[in-house]
């Protein structure tokens, strides 16, 4: 019996061959067929086809060569149709790769400094190991304190007795400005307290030095290669030379380091053997006083999780004073998580820099949001122009896959043109965004993983906006384009009316945002802090200053402009020293609330501007060695109704209360104003505190250099402005703030462009019904109101949408601020009034273009 090839096989080369080479030939390939048959029936087609091209293959791959479909060709095709589009519709081309080209732009400028943001500190090895003790304060239930203040002697402690510490150091939780000397140069630099295993636990990069040797001795100093420079004139001569530090004490070279870099959060000059700290501050070595930070670094394979009970409790043995009901509980942060979150809240970590990285991360993805829904408006709006085109593919065979994927590959093709506009306008703006965010952030183009994402953005952005178009105008019946009934089904035109309004809620969250944040900064910075802030200037106390300050302050007074001086053992912007061994006459027996302290010294309040609301401020007509003066919280706590002349305990100093002041700010508006003590002190340490005349501030300053240089010839006059101190606590919300002026702008604008396309296509789609009206009699703000109203329909639905998530959004946001302001119904109005005008504007100016046009040009054709 004569076998037949099954279909499978003859259809499988009928695709390659031609076919009239393949019947000339289909005798020999039965015949082939029936002997492998014979073989195995089961595998016959598929040898069959391979004896085929073995037996036939110079004929065979000539015809392949010849008839295969080519990929390349077609891609070319879909390249060569998307380009014609482009060329010919360049108003829409524009608006299309201008609006991609924006959102690009933003988005990756943000994803830059986002990547900045996540990989700060990153450089350490074995990071993973590397934790930061943090501390919770308890007064019976009630949380006092939450932050990094731990006792001077853990980290070494912590090393000694858990198994599991491989480093553990301690460093001061505050920059230290030092003056430092070497036959006759001078300079200021920061820098920290550091113990023997910091630079085993952290990666800093050493020129020179040995890691294990260089913190060990009370007289050891690590520099870098800056102030290497700077005193010895190279980092190799720097090496075991000595070091004058604050004309008190000779410090020794032991190793130095690279200047630090950009990623490094936490940037110092030199490192201070901590030993040498603790042997000029005795209050270290009492387990119940708190204030530096501490790290450790765990052993391999070590899971932090085992320590943490261990840890919680760690200082009852040590702290005499520690109780079941006034305790500090420690517990562990891995320190890679540490720049993003460093805010407590209630005692744990809660947040940080992290709050603004995810409000940026969705500020870019609702910014090239916009710009795809304008690409998918655009596109589908003007549909019904390629029906026809659509229509003959269909009828002469095209599938709907191919179709969608011209359509795609139009979608990738603005998109790629984006990309290249959105990389120049990168390269123009990185300078300027790097001023206005405080960085230095670098275009990675060596990095592979930097294309790799440019790429992978590209994509994602190509088929966001292209997706839709596609399968929609691939989804058009050739019929209804032949016989002209093809119209936009209620969907789609529903669909696209809803892109419109996302556009311009998003746009409005954005201006609503704007409002909301510039009025908060303004609030800030215009707040009545309880004392004047402006024209008052730091001076830290070092040198014969420190030693003799009442001779300082009676030299200063003389000259012309400086209205008062006094001293405070810290900034007034940043008081932290805390304690709960407070004691008054009525006290509540176990309870522990916290108090601020601050040494402060004569005229403190006439210099600040602060108002004394009962009592006086310190006095040289007094004897005020044991006095204090406490603020209106801590008065509110210790319940006193006539507190001048009452007694009051801090530790072991008893005295009397002299004075109530006002609730001033000592800290950010982040914090409520904390009860606070202050107590006379002789002492000339930490600041003096100069009030100069507005008019006379830079004769003051002068002035005041003079005298420095003569009463303190081996220090450097390093003042600094209240204000300006002030007005850094605040960077990120400034920058929150121009950013958000930025976003929202690029916002408004994209979405401008995309109704001002839709515009300019209603009137070309309208334009021989204007031609008509006008004819009729139709005047041009008629016809402008006829092409302006749907849109402004959408625009009022959109702000509409929007009020209630903004709202939500900002009033989240101010949360973290402890004084804020209330968001009022007039910023909304301001925000809509706005948005309205914007639209106005763009659908008007092609509105009455349209409305202006000869009806004579528009209606020839009939």
């Amino acid at each position: 019996m004569k076998r037949t090839p099954p279909k499978l096989p003859l259809q499988f080369l009928r695709w390659f061959c031609r076919e009239d080479y393949l019947d000339e030939i289909e005798g020999d390939l039965i015949e082939v067929f029936v002997k492998q048959a014979e073989i195995n029936p089961r595998q016959a087609k598929w040898k069959f086809v391979w004896s085929v091209i073995k037996y036939f293959r110079p004929e065979f791959m000539k015809s392949f060569r010849r008839c295969q479909p080519n990929a390349y060709g077609m891609y070319k095709s879909y390249f060569k149709i998307g380009w014609r589009n482009l060329v010919k519709n360049p108003t829409f081309s524009f608006i299309n790769i201008s609006g991609l080209a924006l959102g690009l732009t933003c988005s990756i400028l943000i994803a830059l400094w986002v990547h900045d943001e996540y990989n700060m500190n990153a450089f350490h090895e074995n990071i993973d190991r590397i934790h930061t003790i943090t501390s919770t304060e308890y007064s019976g239930n009630e949380i006092t304190y939450g932050g990094y203040d731990t006792p001077g002697l853990l980290g070494e402690e912590l090393k000694i007795t858990m198994p599991e510490v491989e480093y553990g150091c301690t460093i001061n939780g505050w920059l230290e400005w030092r003056t430092f000397g070497v036959e006759g140069r001078r300079l200021k630099m920061p820098g920290y307290y550091a113990g023997a295993d910091f630079l085993k636990i952290f990666s800093y990069p050493l020129l020179m030095g040995s890691r294990d040797t260089a913190l060990s001795s009370p007289e050891s100093i690590v520099i870098s290669r800056k102030m290497a420079i700077a005193l010895f004139g190279t980092p190799e001569s720097a090496m075991d030379k000595s070091i004058r530090f604050d004309n008190e004490a000779d410090l020794k070279v032991t190793a130095v380091f690279e200047d630090l870099g950009d990623n490094v959060s936490d940037k110092f000059e030199y490192l201070i053997s901590w030993d040498f700290f603790v042997e000029r501050n005795e209050w270290v070595k009492d387990w119940g006083n708190s204030g530096p930070t501490t790290f450790i670094k765990l052993r391999e394979y070590t899971d932090a999780k085992t320590i943490k009970p261990k840890l919680r409790h760690f200082i009852k043995d040590y702290d005499s004073n520690y109780s079941d009901f006034h305790r500090l509980e420690l517990s562990l942060q891995p320190f890679s998580e540490k720049y993003l979150y460093s805010n407590f809240k209630e005692g744990k970590v809660a947040g940080g820099r992290i709050e603004y990285v995810r409000l940026f991360s969705l500020v870019a993805l609702f910014t090239l949001l916009i710009a795809c829904v304008n690409f998918m408006n655009l596109s589908t709006a003007r549909s019904i122009k390629r029906a026809k085109e659509i229509g003959v593919r269909k009828v002469n065979g095209a599938q709907k896959s191919a179709l969608v994927g011209q359509f795609m590959m139009e979608a990738f093709l603005f998109t790629s043109i984006a990309v290249v506009f959105a990389l120049i306008a990168l390269l123009a703006l990185l300078q300027p965004f790097n001023l206005l965010t405080a960085k230095n952030i670098q275009v990675p183009f060596t990095d592979g993983r930097f294309w790799m994402g440019i790429l992978s953005l590209a994509l994602i952005t190509g088929i966001m906006s292209g997706s839709y178009p596609a399968l929609l105008l691939s989804s058009f019946k050739p019929i209804l384009v032949i016989r002209h009934s093809l119209k936009s089904s209620s969907v789609a035109i529903f669909f696209r009316k809803g892109l419109v309004v996302f556009q311009f809620a998003l746009s409005m969250i954005f201006i609503i945002g704007v409002i909301v944040i510039s009025n908060q900064v303004q609030f800030i910075q215009n707040k009545n802090l309880g004392y004047e802030k402006n024209n008052l200037i730091y001076l830290p106390l070092t040198g014969n200053i420190s030693n003799n300050f009442n001779a300082f302050k009676q030299e200063a007074l003389k000259i012309s402009g400086v209205f008062s001086v006094s001293q405070i053992s810290q900034r007034p912007v940043q008081l932290e020293n805390a304690t709960v061994d407070v004691d008054w006459e009525g006290k509540i027996p176990n309870t522990n609330p916290i108090f601020v302290g601050a040494n402060v010294g004569y005229d403190f309040t006439k210099t600040m501007q602060a108002t004394i609301v009962a009592g006086r401020d310190f006095s040289e007509d007094f004897s005020d060695s044991s006095n204090y003066i406490i603020n209106e919280k801590a008065l509110r706590i210790m319940g006193y109704k006539n507190p001048i002349g009452m007694p009051l305990a801090l530790g072991n100093r008893k005295g009397t209360i002299v004075g109530v002041v006002n609730d001033f700010h000592f800290k950010s508006l982040h914090v409520p104003i904390e009860p606070l003590i202050l107590r006379f002190a002789k002492s000339g340490w930490g600041y003096a505190l100069i009030r100069t005349d507005p008019e006379k501030t830079s004769i003051a300053l002068t002035g005041l250099e003079e005298l420095h240089k003569k009463l303190n010839p081996d220090f450097i006059f390093a003042h600094q402005f209240a204000d300006e101190e002030y007005a850094y606590l605040y960077q990120s919300e400034q920058v929150v703030k121009k950013l958000s002026w930025c976003f929202a702008f690029l916002a408004i604008f994209i979405s401008s462009l995309g109704l001002l396309g839709l515009v300019i296509f209603t009137s070309e789609q309208r334009i021989k019904e204007i031609g008509i009206r006008k004819a009729l009699g139709a005047s041009v703000s008629q016809i402008t109101t006829l092409l302006s109203k749907d849109f402004m329909k959408l625009v009022l639905v959109s702000i509409i949408l929007s009020i209630p998530v903004a709202y939500y959004v900002m009033a989240n946001w101010l949360k973290g601020f402890e004084y804020r302001i209330t968001i009022q119904w007039w910023m909304f109005l301001v925000a809509a009034v706005g948005a309205i005008a914007i639209a106005s504007l763009t659908i008007s100016f092609q509105a009455i273009k349209a409305a202006k046009t000869n009806p004579v040009n528009s209606l020839k054709a009939e």
